[in-house]
């Protein structure tokens, strides 16, 4: 594998070129499945000798793959979670870099290399991935060679990996704010239509705020109506019938 002159060149050519790619792919996507699986084929791109690739997260001390580009990257990963052990665990965990020629870890991870090996597997490349200063998993790639990786293939992936940190982060806070405005919109209409019921029961049985208050109270309590549900009815049919007393 070249990494010097030319061919270094080259590679940080085609690093820029999938991270413009991916920026543009996770920009169209809203949810995480899919910004994952987009992740996770680009990440086959970003390093030549990478064939397989996938992403496990780890949410409550479970261990998962949340995305991959061929079914035998998640049987592999599989294996891991089922042994225990394995070199995606071991990155996804705590947050150690593993790279590796499968043939030379069969005595620490016996059960990855039997699997890795009668899938054709022959490599092994896994970065951790943070969120927000948090382990969250790993980026994993697989290869058919038994190179076992090159120190700069390890280089252009945490820089892959890092690019995807800030994204995902970016996507987090983006829909957090976007969660707070709909709170916050949802809160302004329940006061809304409470204050105009409020306001309607004050005209027409001429009784003060808080007793006008009270009376929805007391009606959503008698049926176990939410109380905006209450206001929003009572508005309702009073507009209905053009006025009236209740």
């Amino acid at each position: 594998m070249p990494t010097t002159g030319d061919g270094m060149a080259e590679r940080v050519d085609e690093l820029n070129a999938v991270l413009a790619d991916l920026v543009g792919v996770l920009e169209s996507l809203s949810d995480t499945p899919g910004l994952l699986d987009a992740v996770c084929g680009e990440a086959v791109r970003v390093v030549p000798d990478a064939d397989l690739a996938s992403i496990v997260v780890v949410r409550d001390g479970v261990t998962t793959t949340a995305a991959f580009t061929d079914e035998r990257a998640r049987r592999i990963d599989d294996v891991q979670y089922a042994a225990g052990d394995g070199p995606g665990l071991l990155a996804a965990l705590t947050g150690e870099v593993v790279r590796v020629a499968v043939g030379d870890t069969g005595e620490r991870w016996p059960e990855f290399v039997l699997a890795a090996k009668e899938l054709g597997v022959g490599s092994y490349l896994a970065v951790p991935l943070r969120v927000d200063d948090t382990l969250v998993g790993a980026i994993t790639l697989f290869g058919f060679g038994a190179h076992g990786y090159h120190e700069f293939d390890t280089k252009v992936l945490r820089l892959f990996t890092l690019c995807v940190e800030t994204v995902l982060r970016l996507t987090r806070r983006y829909r957090e704010a976007r969660l707070l405005a709909d709170e916050l919109r949802h809160a302004m209409e329940t006061r809304a239509v409470i204050e105009q019921a409020k306001g309607m029961l004050m005209l027409i049985h001429r009784v003060s705020e808080d007793a006008a208050m009270q009376r929805l109270i007391v009606e959503s309590q008698n049926t176990n109506t939410k109380l905006r549900d209450v206001a929003a009815r009572f508005t309702k049919r009073m507009s209905s019938a053009g006025g009236g007393r209740s």
